[in-house]
């Protein structure tokens, strides 16, 4: 009768409550494990039917927030592709947060990374006019500044080099030394070079300017003694051999003259050996 309908309907309301606490359960156990593909099956009304609809859109939006994270990281972490950023809708609260704050780092890697590579592509095209000025901390701010140092201290070293290659090529100030402070390493060997060879040139030139203004001055016991190689020591050794030509020119001359015109000792002749050109017609001119 009516007791076993009761005893029936009471049962029935164990079993039933007991299934749906079950499933709901074992999806929230899930989720707590990190698993997101289970859903709640059971049937239900009332109460746990909207609990059951609470846990299901609860476990969609973890789901999807889940899968923007990793495809956000996937995207900038590990392909590269920077501007990515993660689009869940429909959540609030902390998950909002969370996604707000996985596209803040997404954003600010992004620029960082761009202004960065803004600056190196520029460098490697001869721009060194561009600096890395986006915000940043910890070890990107560290690697901004060493990118930062590095185009002041190129910069300093092309503006010298450039300085020097000006005052000594084409203005013809020589003695130029390019002055390039904090550099070290390949940038100091290659300041080194840079004023290695000024000082060279400097000293090259110097003394064959010495040496034929010496002989514009009538002055030909001078000689071009400084080291020399390649077109440099070629015109040394035609220089010397000019002065040496026209000092055997003159010593003769003056012979000749002396003999003739002083000594009174006619018949003389001028004996220079290996002169040409204007050097030999005057020879024999006086001849």
């Amino acid at each position: 009768g009516v007791w076993k309908d009761l005893t029936d309907n009471v049962n029935f309301m164990a079993s039933n409550l007991t299934s749906q606490v079950r499933n709901i359960a074992q999806v929230t156990t899930a989720v707590a494990n990190g698993d997101l593909s289970q859903k709640i099956t059971v049937d239900a009304r009332g109460e746990i039917l909207e609990l059951k609809s609470t846990v299901n859109t609860m476990v969609d939006q973890l789901s999807a927030f889940a899968d923007e994270v990793t495809r956000v990281a996937r995207e900038v972490g590990t392909e590269g592709n920077l501007g990515g950023r993660a689009q869940v809708r429909g959540v609030s609260g902390v998950w909002k947060d969370l996604t707000d704050n996985v596209n803040f780092m997404a954003d600010n890697l992004t620029s960082q990374v761009r202004n960065i590579a803004l600056v190196s592509t520029a460098v490697a095209q001869g721009d060194l006019g561009k600096k890395i000025t986006v915000e940043a901390k910890g070890e990107i701010l560290e690697l901004k500044s060493t990118i930062n140092t590095m185009v002041d201290q190129l910069s300093a070293f092309a503006d010298e080099v450039t300085r020097v290659a000006r005052e000594v090529g084409t203005e013809g100030n020589l003695g130029g030394q390019a002055q390039v402070r904090g550099v070290s390493g390949v940038w100091k060997d290659l300041t080194d070079n840079v004023n290695f060879m000024a000082s060279n040139l400097t000293s090259q030139v110097r003394n064959i300017a010495q040496v034929t203004t010496a002989v514009a001055n009538g002055d030909l016991s001078k000689m071009i003694t400084v080291t020399a190689r390649g077109e440099i020591l070629e015109l040394k050794d035609t220089v010397n051999t000019m002065v040496e030509q026209l000092r055997a020119f003159a010593d003769e001359v003056t012979r000749v003259a002396r003999e003739v015109g002083t000594d009174g000792r006619l018949g003389g002749r001028a004996q220079v050996l290996g002169v040409s050109g204007v050097w030999k017609d005057l020879t024999d001119n006086v001849n």
